[in-house]
């Protein structure tokens, strides 16, 4: 693997270890021309579903585009990277069990606003508030009234 700071092509993998849950192998590696360390994370290949957006449009399922719009829901809100982490994993693994080669976006919305709902109510709102883009007081009364 190639050296991300000195370019050089040569690196040796000083240690590995295996994820907890053995979804990933994680390795740290040394460059042999300038000795600087850095660490790669081995990941099975897998297909996740294409988007259906709203429009009809499809997009490629992007899991960073679902942590940041997880990010800016549990901004400034007592919630861990590695429970956000957990809740990214448990919505793919639920888009990769049911085998389908498409989701609509309104259901990748709601499994994110189920996740969210467990790890923090605000964060919940928020998202949902976006998300369903309400018409009036009423429907936001009642998602409160919901939780």
């Amino acid at each position: 693997m190639k050296c991300p700071f000195c370019g050089h092509l040569e690196t040796q993998v000083v240690e590995t270890r295996v994820s907890e849950d053995g979804d990933f192998v994680r390795r740290r590696r040394q460059c042999s021309a300038c000795d600087k360390r850095f660490t790669t994370y081995e990941r099975p290949d897998v297909n996740f579903p294409v988007v259906v957006k709203k429009d009809g449009s499809r997009a490629d399922f992007d899991s960073s585009k679902v942590r940041a719009s997880m990010m800016l829901a549990l901004r400034k809100r007592p919630v861990s990277i590695e429970q956000i982490d957990t809740a990214l994993l448990r919505i793919e693994q639920e888009l990769l069990a049911g085998a389908r080669r498409e989701i609509a976006s309104k259901k990748l919305g709601e499994l994110v606003m189920r996740e969210l709902k467990g790890l923090d109510k605000v964060a919940y709102v928020r998202f949902a508030s976006v998300y369903r883009s309400f018409e009036d007081v009423d429907e936001f009364r009642q998602l409160l009234q919901d939780i």
